[in-house]
């Protein structure tokens, strides 16, 4: 990336070189992190489905109906 010119004015070129700069930064910080993040979003599916399992199955006692059959 070039300086600016003495004149303090930004030149495209300069903001394009910052952009690019800024985006394989972007691009490494990404790469770097996705597997942390990927295992934080399988913990955290597999706590929903059993947090799913167990409020399902206490419902499911609590709401348990007897029935009796008798034959006269």
């Amino acid at each position: 990336m070039s300086a600016p010119a003495a004149s303090g004015r930004v030149a495209p070129s300069d903001i394009e070189a910052k952009l690019r700069q800024i985006r394989q930064e972007l691009n490494r910080t990404t790469q770097a992190a996705r597997p942390a993040g990927l295992a934080a979003a399988g913990v955290a599916v597999v706590a929903v489905v059993a947090l799913a399992f167990v409020l399902g199955r206490r419902r499911g006692r609590a709401g348990r109906t007897v029935v009796e059959v008798r034959r006269v």
